[in-house]
């Protein structure tokens, strides 16, 4: 149940929610996000992280930013939901989790400043070392800014109306052993931050994108077969269909949100195969594995004719 909805910015609002029942919520780490159902009548569901407090199990808070021209769903969560209302939410996910380090480097813009929230929090709780640099459009459109102000000199609020793009070099031209980075926002800072980082050890980047990334092309997608270990079927996945598509029109039952291989959703475990990773959620070492997949974009690597699943 919405508990309380409030103004953050320009454009942002969180709410806050609490089960309607007032029993606990299930535990989550820093870095961990909800799949929100806003309308279960036209199957509308969207990715929330969330930006309260790990160690508080009756409540959970999410940051929503109003995307004019979006899907839709930051539009209904403006337009139709307030305190009192009733919205179904699934369990914490987490591609984003905060691992320990001694020192940390948080980079935020404009509404990723939300999963960053509770890593600051985590960070504080545990004596590590950090830094947060915060950039958005305009001081009126960063949430959560007051929020932020108590931790001083640690905290750089860098509104682009006022300071231009973030200026990324002092914090990541020179690798600092022991330390890892934590971005999220939009895509063109997501690069930027990746960018300045050629030098740093491997994994020291963990990045949250809330848009996909535009894989290198590799040339015509092809057909291969997939196995459902699971439910004994082996079908086609034709160029044009996804296995998700796929096992969708066989009678499988899947879980998915984005479809854009942003959310995590729809990870399954590789049993055999080699999979062509599109997906903008797994790290480059976790792609290598070779053990899971997401199956709405991901797809067999060229010269593999079958993928088995766990499905």
């Amino acid at each position: 149940m919405i508990t309380e909805r409030r103004d953050e910015a320009d454009g942002v609002v969180s709410l806050r929610l609490e089960r309607a029942d007032g029993g606990e919520l299930p535990p989550w780490r820093p870095g961990a996000h909800v799949d929100v159902t806003l309308d279960p009548d036209q199957g509308l569901v969207r990715q929330y992280s969330l930006c309260s407090d790990p160690d508080d199990p009756g409540r959970w808070r999410l940051g929503i930013l109003r995307e004019p021209g979006g899907r839709g769903g930051s539009e209904h969560v403006f337009d139709k939901l307030h305190g009192g209302d009733i919205v179904e939410v699934g369990e914490p996910r987490n591609h984003f989790a905060l691992e320990p380090a001694p020192r940390y480097v948080f980079v935020a813009g404009g509404i990723g400043i939300t999963p960053i929230l509770p890593m600051i929090a985590h960070a504080v709780r545990t004596g590590a070392d950090w830094t947060l640099l915060y950039g958005g459009r305009s001081r009126s459109s960063m949430a959560f800014v007051d929020e932020l102000a108590g931790h001083g000199d640690r905290v750089r609020i860098a509104p682009q109306d006022e300071s231009g793009l973030l200026d990324l070099g002092p914090l990541l031209d020179v690798p600092v052993p022991g330390t890892l980075v934590y971005a999220c926002g939009p895509a063109a800072l997501l690069d930027a931050v990746d960018a300045r980082m050629p030098g740093w050890p491997p994994g020291s980047l963990r990045v949250e994108r809330f848009s996909p990334v535009v894989p290198a092309a590799t040339g015509p997608d092809g057909a291969f077969e997939v196995e459902f270990v699971a439910s004994g079927v082996t079908v086609t996945v034709p160029p044009d269909r996804s296995i998700l598509t796929v096992a969708e029109e066989s009678g499988i039952l899947a879980d998915w949100s984005c479809r854009e291989g942003t959310c995590g959703s729809c990870e399954v475990p590789m049993l055999g195969g080699r999979a062509e990773h599109r997906d903008s959620v797994l790290t480059g070492s976790e792609q290598g594995a070779q053990d899971c997949l997401m199956i709405c974009v991901s797809r067999a690597e060229a010269g593999c004719p079958l993928l088995r699943i766990d499905l």
